[in-house]
Formats: structure tokens, sequence, C-alpha cells
């Protein structure tokens, strides 16, 4: 597809691309939307630089994909319960985010996106990783292809966020029921809108295979994160203060990079659509 109302530059080659041209304080029209939307199911993963944006701003351009969602373990900023903060503080050495994962997998129906916009950015450091899970699935043997697709993961929420240092500067809740977050999905899923097949499965979430124990199962999960993960699936996203961040969790994961201590860095989240894993 060409585009005829926004640049797109590829950052890598796995996935992951860099829009310009648009300004996501005003609403888009048609063509825009369509376009975006195009390369974000394109590219997996994609950001804009130089918006100045506020809530209100980030809750339509989210609409244009799905209905903004909720987190299940922290409150919103006043007046938008959906919209929260990430806030790393130069004297904390622990953030959110520092694992490869793809988001809430332990719902029923996770967020089809996760969108991020950067209000405050460190002077280096901080970027966040992507990983194009097409790729980790279409590169794995056919062997291996022919048992994943018949098996379903056991994801799970799991631990006690209660005063992790990370967390200290959201407001919390349901601390006390994270066991309570358990969900099954097929460990290879078909995007809805593409057609294609994804890797499903990650080590912070993934605790077990259906009909198999936790100890047998883990051998596998950590095979299939090592190997989702290889450098060759990868992006990177540097952020400056106003860009913002849109990448696609049926097909990819994500790793908050934590190399920047003794610096601020500050984001809004915002988890975009729920919905059932096919």
């Amino acid at each position: 597809m060409g585009y005829e109302t926004i640049t797109v530059k590829p950052i890598a080659g796995a996935l992951g691309a860099e829009i310009a041209g648009v300004d996501l304080s005003r609403p888009l029209s048609n063509q825009q939307r369509s376009e975006i939307h195009d390369a974000f199911l394109r590219h997996c993963a994609i950001y804009i630089r130089d918006q100045e944006l506020d809530g209100d701003d980030m809750m339509r351009f989210a609409r244009y994909f799905a209905e903004p969602a909720f987190y299940p373990f922290a409150e919103g900023i006043p007046g938008y319960p959906q919209l929260f903060e990430l806030r790393k503080e130069p004297d904390q050495l622990k953030n959110v985010g520092g694992r490869w994962h793809s988001d809430t997998t332990y719902l029923d129906e996770p967020p089809i996106a996760t969108m991020l916009y950067c209000r405050e950015a460190p002077e280096f450091g901080g970027d966040t990783m992507v990983a194009n899970q097409y790729l980790a699935y279409e590169t794995l043997s056919p062997g291996m292809k022919r048992m994943l697709d018949g098996l379903t993961g056991v994801y799970s929420a799991g631990g006690d966020r209660t005063g992790r240092e990370e967390n200290k500067n959201m407001t919390m809740r349901n601390t006390d029921r994270t066991e309570q977050y358990v969900a099954e999905h097929p460990a290879v899923r078909t995007h809805p809108e593409t057609g294609k097949k994804a890797l499903y499965v990650n080590s912070e979430h993934t605790v077990r295979f259906k009909d198999m124990a936790a100890e047998e199962s883990l051998p596998l999960v950590e095979f299939l994160q090592a190997h989702c993960t290889r450098p060759e699936f990868t992006a990177r996203i540097r952020w400056e203060k106003g860009t913002l961040g849109l990448w696609d969790n049926r097909c990819c994961q994500h790793f908050a990079i934590n190399d920047y201590h003794g610096q601020r860095r500050v984001m809004w989240r915002l988890p975009v659509g729920a919905e059932a894993v096919v």
C-alpha cells in the first residue's frame, strides 16, 4: 500500500516503523486513519514523534483501533480511569516492564495493543525493545509447530505486587487478588485481522501448558522465550518527549530497558481493546 497522507519509515528488518506527517492532537481524516491502521498491521509496532497530547487526544487516537481497556492493578489518572502513569524517579533502581512479555495475557480478553506516550525522557537510555512473534513462529521447525499448534497455555498474574519498588509511584489496586487472574489461551494464536499465526508464550506470565505440570512446561517455555526474542526478530523504540508508541500485543512482545539510573522517565500508558485469543 502506498501512503498519501503520512510517511512511514521502517526502523528494523523485523518490525517497527516511524510515522510522520500527522498531528494527533486533532481528529484524523478517514484516509489518515486507514493508512495508520495499515502501517500498524504491517509493521506490528509504530511510533510518532513530536506530539503534544492530553488525555482526550490519547483516548481519541486509541478509539481508531478499539475501545480503551483497563489495567487491573493500577488506578488511572484523574478523569481517565484507563490511562495511568509509569514513572521512575532518579532514586529508583527497578522499572516497570523490565522483562520480555506481552501485556496482561492472564486476562480472558487481553488488550489488542498497548499505547505509550512519553511525557519526560531521560537524557539517554530508557528505550523499549519489541519482538516480532510472527517471525518467532514461522522460524520454528515443522515438528515444533505441530506440537505447539495443539497446546494451550496457562497464564497467570501471580505473585505479590504489594510494595514492589517499581510500582511505588502508582496507586495500586487488587494487589491481594493476583492469584485470581488466570487465563487459558492457545500457545499459537491467529491474528484476527491479518490471518497470520504468532507465537503467544512468554516466561513472565505463561506458568505451564494445560494438562502438563509446571516443571514439565518450564524447559519449553524457556526455549520459546529465548527463541522468540532473537536479535534478528527485534527492533528498538527510542523515546523522546512527545513520542507516542503503539504495538500490537497479538504479534509482539516488548521489554522496557532499565539503563537510565539516576534519571527520570515519565510515560502515560493506555491499554487498547479487549479481545478473546483464537
